[in-house]
């Protein structure tokens, strides 16, 4: 027999004496036996193996079966009474009538209970609830009786109004009002005139016409109360209002506070294994059910239809468009028919596992709740009611309610295309294979890195030049921006509002009309190029030329980005405090000096996370080096039929994908570049000392 605590504790972790005393005395002796020697640890197992086998007859469970079976003629009996009193007068649960019955019932169970606390904790938090409700409803019936006799009060006043009486009213209210604005107008006038004549500030006006208009509104309104109609409908209004929120906030704090009750009260559980977790296993709810929690245990049945009508059937391809679940995952459409397609099987499997998944994580939540309401209640921690659940959810689960709709559409939009990208570069996924491919293990990558193949020898010649395209590229983004910024943070600088508006324009203006209206002016027939040529020759071309090409394309995006960082660093130059330059001047430095050791880190230190993104995103600016001049120039030699001397990884990929359709290959890049991305991004952020500074 497993070991039964001594001590029983509570929500707060209080400490209690038992009293169950047959658990006590079980107790007592398997503390004896742990500390016995060989033959008094005989004896006293002998007598725990007799206490146990007499369980029925120890004169505690007499007691407590007595108790209990009082208790079931008690309930039954007053249910009974309850239902009667209700069908013959058709109490209402918030009249007076039904609370003055609820608190007549709280008596009758307090007086019941009583007899037995020190039996039951059971017995003694029902007594005590009791006595909360005894103590609190006397007051709420009050205020009920109170409000509607108001209410009716209010009901008749308002049915002996004479509506020639109110008519009459009407007509005073009206000279009344016009009396008082005539009133307010000449005041208004009176204050304009001191105002005019300089006695007054403006301040001091506006004010004063603000208070008469105040107090106006409130002579108004007070006078419109007068009217005995108004009067009345406005208590009418505020009483009808009391005796439903403000009575139902009354109520529910009483329910409340008795539920808080709970908290201070053990319970007392014989059993020392939480078995009713085993029983939820295989179908969520089951345990809750077990546990007597109720709603909670609704809320887990769902989960267990979604587990046995829409997760196991779509997993075996029950419900799929094309796919056969899990399997399809695997097989790929291998024996499929003739319309079927490998990418559907895959993207099928791929949402069975993600079902699955969901599945799974639902039922280990299951479990582990079912778990640990059970380990609580062998502790002697009282199973929440639904009241106290609800508030917990509210309490500590709000931010995850609302963000659950958030995460399901990441996990669809997001997570599937991920992991599909991935599992496709394991395929043989190319233009001969559209509508059927098999998995290729590791032939695509092997392809690329030992840069043999189609994509291999030309992947690493991309590579080369798109590295230098980020790093040449963003540099002189941040450099160019950064002294920019630098130089209009000059006192001497006049007009600043002017340059800082035209050197915000490549950030104001669509990056792409940018791009190509200097892919126009680089054109064969271009202005640029003609100015050039007046000065390299006639032949020279910038589109045809891979190395003048790429110093244009970095140049472009240089004076893009410059914008984005210029905005940066001037923020953060005009928040540096003046003070550090000026004790830097006291010091002696020059402004070489204090732009190193003061301006720079000062940037750096808040910017520096965004520039690591900007280094990121250049890597895969895919419209610039596209619209600019779709890759070229091209040399097939070199690149092949694929990629031109400008294309960068991802405008690459693009043509491998879309316009030549090796997915595979594609996707195995994708990946590359991504885990390469992720690594240098997370090494970059992480010696930012904006970061480092955080931890």
């Amino acid at each position: 027999m497993k070991k039964i605590n001594k001590y029983l504790y509570d929500n707060l972790d209080q400490e209690y004496e038992r009293k169950n005393l047959y658990l006590s005395e079980i107790s007592n002796l398997q503390e004896k036996i742990e500390t016995a020697n060989k033959n008094e640890k005989v004896q006293l197992q002998n007598k725990l193996q007799e206490l146990v086998k007499n369980k029925a007859n120890h004169e505690y469970n007499k007691q407590f079966v007595e108790f209990k079976n009082k208790e079931k003629i008690f309930l039954a009996d007053l249910n009974k009474e309850s239902k009667r009193v209700k069908t013959n007068s058709k109490i209402s649960t918030k009249g007076v009538e039904g609370l003055e019955a609820r608190l007549q019932k709280a008596k009758k169970i307090m007086n019941f209970y009583e007899v037995y606390i020190s039996l039951t904790y059971d017995a003694k938090l029902v007594y005590e609830q009791c006595r909360i409700e005894i103590e609190q409803m006397p007051s709420i019936i009050k205020f009920v009786k109170k409000g509607k006799e108001e209410l009716d009060n209010a009901l008749n006043a308002k049915s002996q109004i004479n509506d020639i009486d109110e008519k009459i009213f009407k007509d005073k209210f009206i000279d009344y009002k016009l009396k008082e604005k005539i009133e307010l107008k000449d005041n208004i006038k009176t204050l304009k005139e001191k105002y005019k004549h300089g006695l007054i500030s403006t301040k001091a006006k506006e004010e004063s016409i603000k208070v008469m208009k105040i107090k106006y509104k409130e002579k108004i309104l007070m006078k419109s109360f007068e009217s005995k109609k108004k009067f009345n409908n406005e208590i009418i209004k505020n009483k009808k209002y009391e005796l439903t929120k403000i009575l139902k906030q009354k109520i529910n704090t009483v329910n409340i506070n008795m539920e808080d009750v709970r908290r201070l009260y053990p319970v007392e559980a014989e059993k020392t294994i939480p078995w009713a977790s085993y029983a939820t296993f295989l179908v969520p709810g089951i345990g809750q059910l077990l546990n007597k929690q109720y709603i909670k245990s609704i809320l887990m049945f769902l989960a267990t239809i979604y587990i046995y009508v829409i997760t196991i059937p779509y997993a075996l391809g029950f419900g799929n468009y094309q796919g056969s679940g899990i399997s399809g995952l695997i097989t790929l459409a291998e024996n499929g028919g003739r319309l079927d397609r490998s990418i559907n099987f895959m993207i099928e499997g791929i949402l069975a596992i993600i079902l699955v998944v969901i599945a799974l994580l639902l039922l280990i939540a299951s479990i582990k709740d079912v778990n640990k309401v059970e380990r609580e209640k062998i502790k002697g921690i009282r199973v929440k009611s639904w009241c106290e659940t609800k508030q917990t959810i509210l309490e500590e689960g709000f931010p995850y309610l609302v963000s659950l709709p958030a995460l399901v559409i990441i996990v669809f939009i997001v997570f599937v295309p991920i992991i599909t990208t991935v599992l496709i570069s394991f395929t043989g996924m190319d233009p001969n294979s559209q509508a059927k491919f098999g998995w290729e293990a590791l032939k695509n990558y092997t392809m690329i890195i030992t840069g043999e193949g189609m994509a291999g020898a030309v992947f690493w010649k991309i590579l080369g030049w798109t590295i230098i395209w980020t790093i040449a590229a963003t540099t002189l983004g941040i450099g160019l921006g950064f002294g920019l910024a630098l130089l209009l943070n000059n006192e001497r600088i006049k007009g600043k509002v002017i340059f800082r508006s035209i050197y915000l324009l490549p950030w104001a203006v669509p990056a792409f009309i940018t791009i190509i209206f200097f892919s126009i002016l680089s054109s064969p027939n271009g202005a640029l190029t003609q100015m050039l040529q007046q000065f390299f020759g006639e032949g020279f071309s910038i589109k045809n030329d891979a190395f003048v090409s790429r110093v244009v394309l970095i140049c472009i995006q240089g004076w893009l980005g410059s914008s984005y960082v210029f905005l940066l660093s001037t923020g953060v130059l005009q928040s540096i405090n003046k003070d550090l330059y000026e004790a830097a001047d006291i010091d002696g430095a020059s402004n070489v000096k204090k732009l190193m050791r003061i301006t720079i880190p000062m940037v750096l230190f808040q910017t520096a996370p965004l520039l690591v993104g900007q280094y990121t995103f250049n890597f895969n600016n895919f419209s610039n080096i596209y619209l600019f001049n779709t890759g070229g120039p091209f040399n097939p030699v070199e690149y092949g039929n694929f990629a031109g001397e400008t294309d960068i990884l991802i405008s690459y990929i693009y043509k491998l994908t879309i316009d030549n359709q090796y997915q595979a290959i594609g996707a195995a890049i994708i990946v590359i570049i991504s885990i390469a991305l992720m690594i240098i991004a997370y090494i970059g952020f992480r010696n930012t000392d904006a970061f480092r500074k955080e931890k």
